[in-house]
This record gives structure tokens, C-alpha cells and sequence, in this order.
């Protein structure tokens, strides 16, 4: 009994100074605040604690200050911040250099035909210069010998002496046949020589030469090639060489260098030389007649 009288003073004691402690201006008081482990004796004075122990974020200052909308440089850099992390999430975003254009679709038809051509081998060697001096010679022959019926020249007939030589050679209209004859290896010649329209100017010589040829032929009985004045070689060879130029093209080294047929003629290049043969018959059939193959006159 007298033991446990003696401690309740004690305790009681105790407990008032740890309220008093704990409620002191600014003080914090804790049993283990003594290294030691004993608690302090009642008449012990402790020094005050000045400084409270934070208890909010405001008292932490965990807050950051943030500036009004649109003030300065924060908001700029806010902005951006806020640009990258809006790109860094969004699985959808769209980035420059991933905007790469699609690729043209390959070329199909008449354009891919033209691809392969111009892809193709270049290579043509003298080809270009053969043609061109094929040029020259056939053309430079009509050319000579049209200025001869046109004009006179190099001791020609001109157009009275061509149109008499017409009507004589058994020419139903001969001033049609000469003015056709003329244009032919006038016009064909010069077209030949500079490589324009060079088809055209083939089939043209061709016709004329054809005609030529089959008058020459039936004027005289048998068939005349090189021997007398119905021989026909000359002729033979001027046809050949026109029937040459319609097929292969001028070339290279022509004012048609830049056209299909110049280089490549196809299917075009053989229908010309169809319509040349047949120009040429129904020419000698309407203008004249008869077959030469048979030698019909005159026989002078």
C-alpha cells in the first residue's frame, strides 16, 4: 500500500511535465530526447525549441511558383514542355521525315515503250553517217536532174522541153505528168537532203522513179537493162536506194532526228512504201496505160 501511494505522486508528476512540455510556445518535447534513456526529473528546465516542425506543403514548400498565363519566358517553355510530352504519348503523331511521297507508278503503254527505247542500246556506230551520205547521193540525183526539167540547168530541157518529151512518150496529159515528174525530184530531193519529212520525201522519189522506170521499160520490147536506150539500171537502182531510206529512216544526222521513224520505223515505214508502189501505178495507169512489161511503144 505504502508502495504504491509513493509512485502515483511520481507519475502524476511525470505526466504534467510532458503536457506542459509539449504544450510550451514553440517546444517539442519526446521521452527519447535524452540520449541516455532516463526520463528528466520534474525540476529540470529543458530548452525551448523555437522552431515548429513543418506540417503542410505550404510549410514545406513543396508548391512551385507559377507564373499568370501567358507571362515571359515560363509560358513559352511551359508550351514546348508541354508540345514534347503531347508527342512523346500520342502513338499517332505525324513527324516530318516520315511524310516521304509515294513513289510514281511505273509507266505502262505507249509510255513504257518509250522508256524501253530510250533506255535501250545507243549504240549505232557510223550507221547515223552511212544514211546520211545515202541521203545526199539519192537525193542530190533527183535534185540534179528536176533543176534540169525545172529550169534548164546543167543542159537540161526545162519545163517546154520536159512537157514535148511527155506528150511524145505517149503521156495522155502531159503537162500534169510534167508538173507531178518536176515537183517529185525537185521537191523529193531537197526534203531527201536535209532529212525532213523523210517518208514523205521517200515515197515521193520512189513514185517518180517507178513511173520512170516502167516508161522507160516499155519502149522497147524484152526487158532492157543495161543495154541500149531503154536500159534501166539507173532507174533500178534509184528505187532501190528510196525503197532503203523509207524502210531504215534518215538517221541521225536529219531534221527528223528527233521523230520515231528517224532511228526505229516500224509497221508505218512499210505502209509508206505500200502506198509509194501503189501511188506509182495508178499514176502510169491513168496518165499513160498499157503494160511496160510487153514493150509497147513507140518504137523510134
Amino acid at each position: 500500500m505504502s508502495d504504491k501511494s509513493k509512485d502515483e505522486p511520481e507519475s502524476a508528476a511525470s505526466t504534467a511535465e510532458q503536457r506542459a512540455v509539449s504544450s510550451s510556445e514553440g517546444g517539442v518535447g519526446s521521452p527519447y530526447d535524452s540520449p541516455t534513456g532516463e526520463f528528466p526529473a520534474v525540476g529540470d528546465e529543458r530548452p525551448k525549441m523555437t522552431k515548429q516542425i513543418p506540417r503542410t506543403e505550404e510549410e514545406l514548400g513543396l508548391d512551385p511558383e507559377v507564373d499568370a498565363p501567358g507571362s515571359g519566358a515560363a509560358s513559352a517553355k511551359d508550351a514546348a514542355a508541354n508540345d514534347s510530352d503531347a508527342k512523346s504519348t500520342d502513338p499517332d503523331a505525324t513527324y516530318a521525315y516520315a511524310s516521304i511521297p509515294p513513289a510514281a507508278a511505273p509507266p505502262t503503254g505507249a509510255a513504257a515503250n518509250r522508256v524501253r527505247r530510250r533506255n535501250g542500246d545507243n549504240r549505232r556506230g557510223t550507221l547515223d553517217l552511212g544514211l546520211f551520205l545515202l541521203r545526199l547521193v539519192v537525193g542530190g540525183t533527183f535534185l540534179y536532174h528536176g533543176m534540169q526539167k525545172l529550169a534548164g540547168w546543167f543542159d537540161g530541157p526545162g519545163i517546154d522541153g520536159t512537157r514535148q518529151m511527155m506528150e511524145k512518150g505517149g503521156w495522155d496529159h502531159p503537162s500534169l505528168s510534167a508538173a507531178m515528174l518536176i515537183a517529185g525530184e525537185v521537191g523529193g530531193g531537197i526534203l531527201l537532203i536535209l532529212g525532213l519529212a523523210t517518208p514523205l520525201a521517200a515515197g515521193a522519189v520512189l513514185a517518180v522513179i517507178l513511173d520512170a522506170w516502167a516508161w522507160k521499160q516499155g519502149m522497147h520490147p524484152d526487158f532492157q537493162y543495161t543495154q541500149g536506150t531503154g536500159a534501166v539500171e539507173l532507174e533500178t537502182i534509184l528505187a532501190g536506194t528510196a525503197a532503203v531510206i523509207i524502210l531504215t529512216g534518215p538517221g541521225r544526222w536529219a531534221l527528223d532526228r528527233n521523230r520515231g521513224w528517224a532511228t526505229r520505223p516500224a509497221w508505218g515505214s512499210f505502209v509508206v512504201l505500200l502506198l509509194a508502189i501503189a501511188a506509182a501505178a495508178g499514176a502510169y495507169w491513168y496518165l499513160h496505160g498499157g503494160n511496160p512489161l510487153v514493150g509497147i511503144g513507140p518504137f523510134d
